[in-house]
């Protein structure tokens, strides 16, 4: 069974949803070919992920911003030489792929979160309180990645052909007109070893700052927060775990005036070691935290990040 691999769009590098989506694919059992649309240079960086066989590189203006309504078309207009293309569960991937599936007149399958036969597969439903073990009868497959669930490839060691490519090119249904994205010297939220997040007993994006930024920085830390956070306007949207927000899974993550409410721990109790402190002992977080503080997060945080 030859996979395709979608590469997550990053410039001229490699992103990490990439190399855990090639370990899913490369799980399928046959060879894993990968599909860039963008630069030279991203093509040759993808060349190295060990296990890659091939690099296709779509070098074409219309491709280069990840456009679905481009794309798809694109990633359809391969599928006559492979069983199967799989993309990161990110934004990107969760656009694309759908629309590749409805041209393939197929069903996708989401949300992988293992590979338990060449058309079976395990993915969390009921916002992962269950695992479903879904198997496809379809002719070609279409799916999609939980990257946490899987390891990330070696970015280096590979030596992959890179060959041109082409599609239909701009099919005048959108433009791409600017990306407005928080910067940040922190470590992405999605891939950080370490994840720091806090909840609405914060009380406002000042308190958050003062309590939350400091450990994180002690920390090396990613930040992250709770949706009621977010909607509270305390941080940005990017800064959201959870079912509606990012799935991480870090080696270590720390909830900080987190209730747990079951659609935040399904974006983060994959995590290693979950730590959390709040003052309700009854919190559902504590259900799922390896180590639990019952106390004030206003005199815990400070004394914490002061010891550290």
């Amino acid at each position: 069974m030859t996979a395709l691999v979608f590469a997550e769009p990053h410039g001229d590098t490699v992103a990490d949803a990439t190399l855990s989506t090639v370990t899913a694919a490369a799980a399928l059992g046959g060879p894993v070919h990968v599909l860039v649309a963008g630069s030279q240079a991203a093509a040759d960086a993808t060349a190295k992920i060990a296990g890659v066989e091939k690099v296709l590189l779509a070098d074409d203006a219309a491709y280069g911003d990840g456009l679905a309504e481009n794309v798809a078309p694109l990633i359809a207009g391969l599928m006559d030489g492979y069983d199967a293309v799989l993309a990161p569960a990110t934004t990107t991937g969760k656009n694309v792929l759908p629309r590749v599936a409805a041209q393939l007149d197929v069903m996708q399958v989401s949300d992988i979160i293992s590979v338990e036969g060449p058309k079976s597969f395990t993915r969390p439903i009921y916002a992962g309180n269950a695992i479903a073990t879904v198997e496809s009868s379809d002719p070609k497959l279409v799916i999609t990645v939980r990257t946490t669930a899987f390891d990330k490839a070696e970015a280096e060691g590979g030596s992959a052909s890179v060959e041109a490519t082409s599609g239909p090119g701009d099919a005048s249904l959108s433009s791409f007109v600017g990306l407005d994205a928080v910067k940040s010297d922190r470590p992405e939220l999605t891939s950080a070893g370490i994840v720091v997040s806090g909840g609405r007993a914060l009380k406002d994006g000042e308190t958050f700052e003062q309590y939350i930024t400091p450990l994180a920085d002690k920390l090396g830390a990613a930040i992250g927060a709770s949706r009621a956070a977010v909607d509270a306007g305390y941080v940005p949207n990017d800064y959201q775990v959870g079912q509606t927000g990012k799935i991480v899974a870090p080696e270590v993550y720390i909830a900080i005036g987190i209730s747990g409410a079951i659609q935040h721990l399904a974006g983060m109790k994959d995590s290693k070691v979950i730590v959390a402190i709040n003052k309700d002992a009854d919190a559902p977080i504590f259900q799922v935290a390896d180590i639990g503080l019952v106390a004030d997060l206003f005199n815990a945080v400070p004394e914490l990040t002061e010891k550290l």
